[in-house]
């Protein structure tokens, strides 16, 4: 299977923003613009993020994520704020390839089994946002700010088990910060879900990328480093086929 290396773009309201630990965000630029940027780049995927959905109760990437589908033409995963069939219908009809959900599936997991049989479950995935607390990792909700309740592992095998496609993982603690991977979150994971895995957290140089490529992680997912030109997806897919790493071509 080849590696994907899709770029995260967090939104609150027409901004592409950024933070550390899901905190602090800062505007970026127009989301639109660096979607088809990255998509020019060679990236295989997108992932939109509406970080304040869950917060006021809706998604607001309807219009963003029409006009990118465009001009892009890789998968666009959307999420923040789907709560069933009808809010992931309305993303979906606007371009949307997948759709990611977080807290509602914590609060009704049974959301998970409905999309996944109405879709499939190529087009469900599930974010985890991961937050350690001594050996082990809770899920958070409402982009960090509350305890699901659920521990991180329990909860991913319980969403593969519902039909979950993919796992989302962000790991709260690396995220922005670009000093390097939660391994052992990576790890943990893909010893417990046989479902494909996207890690996102802590990415700063290409040595972390290969790091958590070598853990047999099937995705990264980039913001930071994307964003503030620390790396490009040119140069990161040159320098991972130079070493034998299997990406797909642009």
């Amino acid at each position: 299977m080849n590696n994907r290396i899709i770029a995260r773009l967090d939104i609150k309201k027409n901004w592409l923003i950024k933070g550390v630990q899901l905190e602090g965000w800062r505007k970026i630029g127009d989301p639109s613009y660096y979607a088809e940027k990255y998509y020019k780049q060679g990236a295989d995927e997108l992932i939109y993020m509406d970080v304040v959905a869950s917060l006021y109760q809706r998604n607001n990437l309807k219009e963003i994520v029409a006009e990118v589908a465009e001009k892009v033409f890789i998968p666009i995963t959307v999420g923040g704020g789907i709560d069933g069939i009808k809010s992931a219908s309305m993303l979906m009809k606007s371009g949307a390839d997948k759709v990611a959900i977080n807290t509602a599936a914590t609060k009704n997991p049974n959301i998970i089994r409905e999309l996944s049989d109405y879709y499939g479950s190529q087009a469900v995935v599930i974010s985890i946002e991961a937050k350690k607390s001594g050996d082990s990792w809770i899920a958070m909700t409402e982009n960090g700010r509350n305890h699901s309740g659920y521990d991180v592992l329990q909860w991913a095998e319980k969403c593969k088990d519902l039909g979950a496609g993919e796992i989302f993982v962000t790991s709260i603690d690396a995220d922005g910060r670009k000093k390097g991977i939660d391994k052992d979150l990576i790890n943990k994971l893909n010893s417990c879900i046989d479902i494909p895995l996207i890690y996102s957290g802590g990415f700063g140089n290409i040595e972390h990328i290969k790091d958590s490529l070598d853990t047999g992680l099937h995705s990264v997912c980039l913001g930071s480093v994307l964003h503030y030109e620390d790396l490009t997806i040119n140069s990161i897919k040159e320098s991972l086929s130079n070493s034998q790493y299997n990406i797909r071509s642009k």
